[in-house]
């Protein structure tokens, strides 16, 4: 049988998370948080085989939440993101209060994570499934893109 077209599906996530910027000359100096969105859209062909299981789909929408909830949510969901090659880092290890903390190798911008997700989610993915494209809300009017086209 001739393959299907090639499709894009889209499943979102939300999880809550603070960060803070190291040496930065504004207000996101301090701690605080936001309610991410992250929209995932991945693509291929779906299952044409007759009779198949997944026949007509892509990506079974719960496999692709089990690997974003893995590989995302449950990693920075109500964590304190910072820099580890910062204070911000040896600083929140030191300090109960901050609970879960996410030491990352970056300035925890919405820029930098949106990059990071891609480099995880991608090798993730099963074969025949591509990450098309993120978008991760930081607030409810800002957000970064990231298409695989473009990298």
């Amino acid at each position: 049988m001739d393959k299907l077209p090639v499709i894009r599906i889209t499943k979102e996530f939300r999880f809550e998370a603070a960060h803070a910027l190291w040496n930065y000359d504004g207000p996101c100096r301090n701690i605080h948080g936001h309610s991410y969105i992250l929209y995932v859209t991945v693509k291929g062909h779906p299952e044409a085989s007759p009779g198949a299981p997944k026949q007509g789909m892509l990506i079974d929408f719960s496999i692709l939440k089990q690997i974003v909830n893995e590989h995302i949510v449950d990693v920075f969901d109500h964590a304190l993101l910072v820099n580890a090659n910062t204070p911000h880092a040896s600083l929140a290890e030191k300090n109960n209060l901050f609970g879960k903390l996410a030491a990352v190798p970056y300035q925890p911008t919405c820029e930098n994570m949106i990059r990071d997700f891609a480099g995880r989610i991608k090798k993730a993915l099963p074969d025949g499934v591509q990450l098309h494209s993120l978008r991760l809300h930081e607030t409810a009017s800002s957000y970064a893109e990231w298409f695989a086209e473009d990298n």
